[in-house]
Parts: C-alpha cells; sequence; structure tokens
C-alpha cells in the first residue's frame, strides 16, 4: 500500500467522523432521541457511511476486506466521534 493511498483513506475516515459527529449533535439537539442512543446511531450511521463510499468507490476504503471492512471501518468511526464529543466535554468540564 503506498503513502497517497494511505493518505486517502485516513481522510475518508476522518470525513465518515465529521458526518457522523454532525449527525449525533443534531440527533443530541432533537430531545425526542434518547442521549444513551446516540452511540448506537453513530456505529449504525458510520456503518452505512462506509457501505456507501465502499460502492461508490471501493479503493477509498483500501482494496483489502471487501464490504465487511468497510462496515467495520465505517463503524469504528461512528464511534470515533461519540468519542471525540466526550473528550470535548471532559475538556470543558475542567478539573474541579
Amino acid at each position: 500500500m503506498e503513502i497517497t493511498e494511505i493518505i486517502t483513506e485516513i481522510g475518508v475516515v476522518i470525513g465518515i467522523v465529521v458526518l457522523c459527529y454532525i449527525i449525533g449533535m443534531g440527533l443530541k439537539a432533537w430531545n425526542k432521541f434518547a442521549d444513551k442512543w446516540i452511540p448506537v446511531m453513530m456505529a449504525v450511521c458510520g456503518a452505512a457511511l462506509g457501505v456507501v463510499v465502499f460502492y461508490v468507490e471501493p479503493a477509498l476504503l483500501g482494496e483489502v476486506g471487501g464490504i465487511m471492512s468497510a462496515i467495520i471501518k465505517g463503524a469504528v468511526s461512528g464511534l470515533a466521534a461519540t468519542g471525540l464529543n466526550q473528550i470535548k466535554k471532559q475538556a470543558q468540564k475542567g478539573d474541579a
């Protein structure tokens, strides 16, 4: 795998994380959606975005692993968006 392929794959993963983060913030703002389900929805959204990217341009998520790899990479990216949100919250909390 060449460095350009690795950078492209990282860019796609970061894009999925950002999209999932935005979706998660929207779900958080929508009071009818329970907060405890947001990480699950982020995993599902990430997996769905991974599948979309796989079918649009399979090479963007790496050539090894096929559809299952795209689902896993997408789901982990979605969960990373939840982790980013928690890092932000904890950093804003500060030391008491």
